[in-house]
């Protein structure tokens, strides 16, 4: 009944409520010229059974069965099918944040777990209750980093997903905050010597993100050494959650800010997505958004509270240090299920999984193709450089139902036609294969025009 507008009858009655006549005695205020009086151009109204068979319809337009080696801040894993069945109870269907939050004791206790795995996951003390995303969390966390350090300017490894460090910039634009860009060295990490020289007594922060957007892991030691002899906090950024499986986390950081997309949360387009920002305790009075804690009642049973809520929604106004209005709860609800489904080794399998599919993939691709920055560590992500531009050669991808790798000239114009390709544990070896294959195919054919080309003028 909710979707269907109201009888004239219900129209009548409210009018008379409110002392109106008519509709036109209602809207009175608004100047005639301002008001329609004519039906909207729209199509007509569809029957149940039409507007079901428009969407099976639009359906079959989508692509179903591809294989995609699209990475960069989204990726495809397995989605358990317990993750939907769970969400759809009706306890945790009403996704919005709770305003009288101790009543609602089962979503406390689903944000109380998720904060406490992703300290488990991420080496920190304190987790929040999930931002919006991957790219708000890093510029909250970068906020965060300049009151805390009373410092004003910040240092951005240019390694950071570019979407990411657009939305830094936007933050920036009013906050009064200088932001400075620190290049990557030939193996595709940050430049040390670079961030040494370039950082100031007024940074606030270094922020980094490991694996990076060309996937490759970070010395994250290192960064941490330069930034805390400095004098500034290290905020890395993490866009792929499942290399916490297997790469060691960045226990060296001041702050981390992570996208936990890969944790159960379908690919949908671009969002939404769950934001996670993780610190230490001392840092906790300075951390957006909540934080539940756990204690007991009266009569000693455990209960879960709103220890912290530091947004401007509680109170706080414009003392609050963040104007994010949702801690995303039903998104961190499947990031939530998801951990506890796959717990420690589930983890570390899923992650050697996707290690494994990268390095047969990375291997093949150099065979025929140029892999850049393979001397350095990386996770599921990697770059290949070809002959021909990587659009040409995805456009025939996608004849073979496969979407290919991200062409990085739109970002980094320096690498000419490279791409960033991804394999996670639902990338076939056939599929990977396939793919090769293209490519090789490809290389030989402009080898072929070059050898063709010299030909003739010699």
């Amino acid at each position: 009944m909710r979707y269907l507008p109201k009888s004239p009858d219900d129209r009548e009655a409210m009018l008379k409520a409110i002392g109106a006549r008519s509709v036109d005695d209602l809207f009175a205020s608004i100047p005639a010229e301002y008001r329609l009086r004519r039906d909207l151009k729209i199509p007509r109204q569809m029957a149940e059974s039409e507007i079901v068979d428009f969407f099976r319809q639009r359906s079959r337009e989508n692509g179903d069965g591809y294989t995609s080696f699209l990475g960069a801040g989204a990726y495809f894993h397995y989605r358990p099918v317990i993750i939907d069945s769970l969400i759809s109870r009706g306890e945790f269907l009403t996704a919005y944040t709770p305003y009288q939050a101790e009543i609602s004791q089962g979503t406390l206790q689903s944000i109380f777990e998720f904060q406490t795995m992703i300290c488990e996951l991420t080496g920190m003390e304190v987790a929040n209750a999930s931002m919006y995303d991957g790219s708000t969390a890093a510029a909250e966390a970068v906020m965060m980093a300049v009151r805390l350090t009373g410092r004003r300017s910040v240092m951005v490894a240019r390694t950071l997903h570019p979407e990411y460090r657009e939305v830094l910039a936007t933050y920036a634009t009013h906050q009064g905050m200088p932001l400075s860009i620190a290049n990557y060295a030939q193996d595709g990490r940050l430049n040390l010597q670079e961030l040494e020289k370039s950082i100031t007594p007024e940074t606030a922060c270094v922020l980094v993100q490991s694996p990076n957007f060309f996937g490759i892991v970070e010395d994250i030691d290192a960064i941490a050494q330069i930034a805390h002899q400095n004098g500034a906090m290290l905020v890395v950024s993490i866009a792929e959650a499942v290399s916490l499986g297997i790469v060691e986390p960045p226990r060296q950081a001041d702050v981390i800010a992570m996208e936990a997309q890969s944790f159960g949360v379908p690919l949908g387009f671009g969002g939404p997505y769950c934001g996670v920002i993780a610190t230490r305790e001392k840092n906790v009075r300075q951390m957006p958004g909540r934080l539940v804690g756990q204690t007991t009642d009266k009569q000693g049973n455990r209960g879960f509270v709103l220890t912290l809520a530091t947004r401007e929604q509680h109170i706080r106004r414009e003392k609050a240090t963040s104007n994010i209005c949702t801690n995303q709860a039903l998104v961190a609800l499947m990031v939530n299920i998801f951990m506890t489904i796959y717990g420690r080794v589930g983890l570390k399998e899923l992650a050697k999984q996707n290690l494994a599919k990268t390095a047969y993939a990375a291997t093949q691709f150099a065979r025929h193709g140029k892999v850049l920055f393979g001397g350095a560590p990386r996770f599921n992500e990697f770059v290949v450089e070809t002959s021909e531009d990587p659009y040409a050669i995805n456009s025939r991808l996608l004849g073979h139902k496969m979407i290919g790798g991200l062409p990085l000239k739109k970002f980094y114009p320096e690498l000419g036609n490279s791409s960033l390709w991804c394999c996670t544990e639902l990338t076939t070896r056939s599929a990977i294969d396939t793919a090769v294959g293209l490519v090789a195919e490809s290389e030989r054919s402009v080898r072929s025009a070059k050898e063709e080309v010299e030909e003739v003028t010699r």
